[in-house]
């Protein structure tokens, strides 16, 4: 009878232990999820993360609310949700800028592979390779061949160290074996006028503010800086294709949460996400600010960030970049 009390108190306590893992994944959400943005306010990052989470929100019946946590080059907001409670009422817009933190910083509060969960892709935003259209360049061949000219005399555009615009440079420019000056920008407008002035020789911009410019040919367009083609520039080539072997550069945004998250709410919140991409209005405003919507299950987008922090690593020792305290 002793024996059968103790089985019965050591099934009893397992069943509990059951209910009490299983049973907040199965009433998850119950109340509003919060959103962290590393960064300032105003960034396509939080604007893409609105039009998807939107959808979804309304799909689980409960809201995504945003808070901006900038500070630390991103690190303060990291740092949040990596200590925040994993219950899945706390979320992290990871993107791109995530992984680059790791080689522009000697050292990170955190370790973004132990101590967050991948959760959704949200999407990527491609850049065009636009020159000066003074300089004549109908070819990405044409900017090399003017750049090895001339070492060190041409100049390229960028919104500062450790952006997109930066990172997309810096491949192409280590990729053709060119000696280029780096000219920094506060904003992308700035950088837009001193490129049609003939002020700077080439700039990586994402696909939207581009395209009008083209069109006018206030710009030449050489290239896009995808492993494919562009959707919306279907006759516009890769840098592959145009004969330069880059590590492709795609900014992309995306969730993730802290790392003991139960899982069944990860691939509740993935799914979710993925239906909201999946919606031909979803994908319509996001073309519109130049994202290629990408829906991944979680351990997809999980390879994905491993892979695009491995290829930055490399980038940030091939091109020599320094990291600060």
């Amino acid at each position: 009878m002793r024996a059968l009390r103790a089985l019965c108190a050591t099934l009893g306590g397992a069943a509990a232990l059951a209910v009490s893992t299983v049973c907040p994944a199965e009433q998850w959400p119950s109340r509003s999820i919060l959103v962290v943005s590393p960064f300032g306010g105003g960034t396509t990052m939080e604007l893409v993360a609105d039009i998807v989470l939107d959808h979804a929100g309304r799909a689980l019946g409960q809201r995504f609310v945003f808070e901006r946590q900038p500070g630390g080059g991103g690190t303060t907001g990291v740092v949040s949700v990596v200590r925040a409670e994993p219950d899945g009422y706390t979320l992290l817009l990871s993107s791109s800028l995530m992984n680059t933190a790791a080689i522009l910083r000697k050292s990170l509060p955190y370790d973004a592979s132990r101590d967050l969960a991948p959760v959704a892709m949200l999407g990527g935003q491609p850049s065009v390779l636009l020159a000066a259209p003074q300089d004549g360049f109908k070819t990405v061949a044409d900017l090399v061949a003017a750049a090895k000219a001339k070492p060190g005399q041409l100049k390229f555009a960028s919104v500062g160290l450790g952006s997109a615009s930066y990172f997309a440079a810096e491949r192409f420019r280590l990729a053709a074996g060119v000696d280029v000056q780096h000219v920094a920008y506060g904003r992308g407008f700035d950088a837009l006028h001193d490129l049609m002035a003939g002020r700077v020789d080439f700039y990586f911009v994402p696909v939207p503010p581009a395209l009008p410019l083209m069109k006018q040919g206030k710009v030449a367009a050489l290239a896009v800086s995808t492993p494919t083609r562009v959707s919306g520039l279907p006759d516009m080539p890769t840098l592959s294709e145009a004969g330069y072997t880059v590590t492709p550069y795609l900014f992309w945004c995306g969730l993730s949460a802290p790392v003991k998250t139960p899982r069944a709410v990860v691939d509740r919140l993935n799914s979710t996400v993925n239906n909201a991409l999946a919606i031909l209005g979803v994908q319509q405003q996001l073309l519109e600010i130049g994202l290629l919507p990408s829906p991944m299950s979680a351990d997809q987008f999980g390879r994905f960030v491993a892979a695009d922090l491995a290829a930055t690593i490399k980038f940030g020792k091939d091109a020599h970049i320094e990291p600060t305290d």
